[in-house]
């Protein structure tokens, strides 16, 4: 069993608004990157959301924060989101933009932590709840994170860099601290089933538990619910197997520049996957440059100089809607050659 921790999605076709959905293995968790057109993500995928990483606020980067809204709503929730300078002020608007004379009503409290990133400067956080009708409301933010660090988490951590699409645009690199592989002919050899509790355990290994740690393994028969615990350190030997983690990588709506090239380098140098904007083809890339996107080819020179294991073409522009995959092939011949 070799699945990684994030189990990337891409929601919408290459030619629709570019969002990315990592669900978390195990755990009813994901992450969003971009909050464009949601509405192929059935409502239970949504609710797991936990983070939200806006690259920026052109529409199709961030029209559908109602729609979220509108589904987490009443729910006991929080949900943190991360954007470019100006973010703050942008997403107190859209809450604005509703009446909430009825919220004080409501048993639950959701609630918006908002951070937005500035160059050369520290960052800046609001926090928006339900009950206080969205009003922004100033948050200390003591984070000790490097810059640049946007989640730090024993599993994982996300960090940024701020880009030049003519307005300042993000990308994104996600990074597991390791890779534990479960080896499923040593669970059935224990008699030991698949399931949640495998993520404890991989949780226990991840944060350097000590080895006589126990670790309760349950499942569930005819409605009857079986449970057993072992220690960490059996398990670790006779199951498990670290390597190092998964790199996810994404980068879209950004001009071609040197500073804008080195950035994205040193950002997602030896991802996994790299899911970048592939928008123009490179005979047009005057075009591409006034418009601040990229050609394929430019984003396969990128994938390549990065070392990037696997590029993932996105946001391709609608005027070659019938030449999907002279996009596809150039960015790849550009990434492989």
């Amino acid at each position: 069993m070799t699945k990684p921790l994030l189990q990337p999605l891409v929601v919408n076709d290459p030619f629709d608004d570019p969002v990315l959905y990592l669900d978390f293995l195990f755990q009813k968790r994901a992450l969003l990157f971009d909050l464009g057109d949601i509405r192929a993500l059935p409502p239970r995928k949504i609710l797991r959301i936990s983070d939200i990483f806006i690259s920026h606020t052109h529409m199709d980067h961030f029209a559908d924060f109602d729609w979220l809204l509108r589904l987490v709503l009443r729910r006991e929730k929080k949900i943190r989101l991360f954007g470019p300078p100006g973010f703050i002020d942008q997403l107190e608007h859209k809450l604005k933009a509703y009446s909430w004379n009825l919220v004080h009503n409501y048993d639950n409290n959701l609630a918006f932590i908002a951070t937005e990133l500035h160059p050369n400067a520290a960052s800046r956080q609001a926090l928006f709840r339900c009950q206080r009708a969205f009003s922004q409301e100033h948050q200390e933010n003591n984070s000790d994170l490097s810059p640049g660090v946007l989640i730090a988490e024993p599993a994982f951590r996300v960090r940024t860099a701020i880009l030049d699409h003519g307005i300042p645009c993000l990308g994104f690199t996600i990074e597991e601290s390791q890779h534990i592989n479960i080896w499923k002919n040593r669970l059935q050899a224990l008699s030991l089933p698949v399931g949640p509790w495998l993520h404890d355990l991989k949780r226990a290994i991840l944060t350097q538990q000590p080895d006589d740690t126990p670790i309760r393994i349950w499942r569930q028969e005819n409605g009857k619910k079986y449970q057993k615990y072992l220690p960490l350190g059996l398990l670790k030997r006779q199951i498990s197997r670290t390597s190092p983690g998964q790199k996810i990588s994404y980068i879209v709506d950004i001009r071609y520049s040197r500073s804008n090239c080195q950035k994205i380098v040193e950002l997602i140098q030896g991802s996994h996957l790299l899911f970048i904007e592939t928008t123009f083809l490179h005979k047009d890339a005057e075009m591409a440059a006034e418009k601040q996107h990229l050609t394929a080819r430019q984003a396969g020179w990128i994938a390549r100089e990065a070392g990037v294991k696997k590029l993932v073409p996105i946001n391709f522009s609608p005027r070659y809607s019938d030449r999907r995959q002279t996009l596809v092939t150039e960015a790849q011949e550009a990434f492989k050659n």
